[in-house]
């Protein structure tokens, strides 16, 4: 089985009740994918936060870092492409965001690709007004595009 098919498999199944955050573990062939979760149905999830987890959790070198987070730009599972932010080579952190934030009601809103080495990538959405500050808020993602994201994720992590 597929890491997108095993997420769609489960998410197919997950119906949360209540309120949330709800929070649902997929493994799946080359990692694990850790979806937060105020509401889900049968075919898409207001997400807080998508995670996935990479089997290769050590360490990397700063080049290594670098070509990861450029393999994790070129994911096309998002509804705008990430561009590569910065690199800090000390802390082994990468974050990748919106090339082109969307801008509703005055804020910029943009997506936020933290990659913590070879340990774990994290997708949050943010809102920002212009004269500066941010706060994550919730994003809609069908559940073939939480898969696809997530399976291009490990695929890039399995490409650097």
């Amino acid at each position: 089985m597929t890491p997108a098919e095993a997420i769609l498999e489960r998410l197919a199944a997950w119906r949360p009740t209540g309120p949330g955050p709800h929070v649902t573990r997929v493994e799946a062939a080359g990692g694990a994918l850790t979806l937060t979760a105020d509401r889900a149905d049968e075919l898409s999830c207001r997400l807080t936060e998508l995670a996935v987890s990479f089997p290769a959790g050590d360490d990397c070198t700063a080049a290594e870092l670098t070509g990861l987070a450029v393999n994790a730009a070129a994911v096309k599972g998002l509804s705008e492409p990430l561009t590569v932010y910065e690199v800090d080579s000390t802390r082994r952190v990468a974050k990748l965001r919106s090339a082109t934030p969307v801008v509703r009601a005055g804020q910029r809103l943009y997506f936020e690709l933290t990659l913590s080495g070879r340990r774990q990538a994290t997708l949050t959405r943010y809102a920002g007004a212009a004269t500066g500050g941010r706060q994550a808020v919730p994003f809609a993602m069908t559940h073939e595009s939480i898969a696809k994201v997530a399976e291009e994720l490990l695929g890039a992590s399995a490409a650097s």
